[in-house]
């Protein structure tokens, strides 16, 4: 099978090539440094002739509303177009658990409006919505701190590893889009499927299992400026779970 994964270059994106291909598929990476760039449509059609399955797990680093949503918005057109052109069976999307709940976050409305034009893009889909990475964790908790200490939200994380993430991201490719097959017991609504870490862990405990050098508190602040109920942000029932925690990611970031 032909997958192309769009922005497949980058941290996630790289991992989820290396998993297709060790499955016996046809992987590409499309990004720019591969001659494809989604926001033009540039070289679009040539990555997806042939393709059977597309998947994004695209970034931007805008983190402006309106520039944020632009991007989306435009790049995931521009796949659906091309893929619906190239007869492609399905597309995956690599989406956030809790857009709805979370919507006072603007990335996260900007986000909503990607998976819109992927629902509206005239290909069958499947949206992965994933919690928050590992990966991610470390750089949350530095960016609340000042002198020394991190004042940080009391919200809770279901925080899953880029290996489980890209291992189930791959199952999905392999399966039937979610848009339009039974879902066999897995949480799926309107085409969309959850993913999350195998614990649910306060933001602040969080906080001082990788931060020991700083002061921690939750002290009812704003997420990033917003007001995020404390489980907005935790996957709901029937998610497709992991099974790294976050001390044995840590034991082997370590080591």
């Amino acid at each position: 099978m032909k997958v192309v994964v769009v922005g497949g270059t980058g941290q996630t994106g790289t991992l989820l090539v290396e998993e297709l291909r060790a499955r016996g598929h046809e992987a590409v990476a499309a990004a720019r440094s591969t001659g494809v760039d989604v926001i033009s449509g540039s070289g679009l059609e040539q990555a997806l002739a042939g393709a059977d399955v597309v998947v994004d797990v695209l970034n931007t680093t805008e983190q402006e509303e309106a520039a944020a949503t632009a991007f989306f918005r435009a790049s995931s057109e521009n796949v659906a177009t091309a893929a619906r052109a190239a007869g492609v069976r399905h597309h995956v999307l690599l989406s956030i658990v809790g857009l709805e709940a979370a919507s006072d976050l603007a990335y996260y409305r900007a986000k909503l409006a990607q998976e819109a034009a992927v629902k509206a893009g005239g290909v069958p889909y499947t949206i992965v919505r994933a919690t928050q990475f590992h990966t991610f964790l470390a750089p949350l908790i530095r960016a609340n701190a000042v002198d020394g200490e991190a004042r940080l939200a009391p919200v809770n994380l279901q925080p899953i590893d880029l290996a489980d993430l890209t291992t189930i991201l791959a199952d999905v490719v392999e399966s039937e889009p979610a848009s339009t097959a039974s879902t066999g017991g897995t949480a799926s609504t309107g085409g969309t499927v959850e993913v999350a870490g195998p614990e649910v862990l306060p933001l602040d405990e969080i906080g001082r299992r990788l931060a020991p050098d700083l002061k921690i508190t939750s002290d009812g602040r704003p997420f990033f400026g917003a007001n995020v109920p404390v489980n907005a942000l935790v996957a709901g029932p029937g998610a497709r779970l992991g099974t790294i925690t976050l001390a044995e990611w840590q034991a082997a970031d370590a080591g």
